[in-house]
């Protein structure tokens, strides 16, 4: 036989089964007040990052630009022949359009030869620091 306090031990557990509503809302309070802190900033870092991926890739491109010049002696047709001809390995995605197909290609002077003397980001989008994606 079980003594009588083992008895009363499953009594109160039975009873006070579960969470309260009280204590249910304090929790989703808090959960909404940390996440409220956290979504803001995880945002704004995401476009950091894009904003970072896509100088990077116009100075990528750029400098294949400049390779592919510096040996052929004229500027290339179009940036897919950047690929054809081995520089760059796939044309790269815009970070900020999220499209291939929205760069802005610059001609050289009419004296030199090629379609492509720079590029620039086809996004219409203002930066962080309040210049125009399309201005770098």
């Amino acid at each position: 036989m079980k003594p009588c306090f083992y008895k009363q031990r499953e009594v109160f557990y039975k009873k006070f089964k579960g969470f309260t509503l009280v204590e249910l809302l304090v929790v989703l309070s808090i959960l909404a007040l940390l996440l409220t802190l956290a979504v803001p900033r995880y945002f704004i870092s995401i476009e950091r990052a894009k904003e970072a991926a896509l100088q990077q890739d116009l100075n990528i491109l750029r400098e294949s630009i400049d390779k592919f010049y510096a040996d052929t002696g004229r500027y290339p047709e179009s940036l897919e022949s950047l690929v054809e001809r081995k520089y760059i390995r796939k044309l790269p995605i815009d970070p900020i359009s999220g499209q291939d197909n929205t760069w802005v290609l610059l001609s050289p002077e009419p004296p030199l030869v090629g379609n492509v003397y720079d590029v620039h980001s086809g996004s219409t989008g203002i930066a962080k620091d309040g210049s125009k994606y399309a201005d770098w």
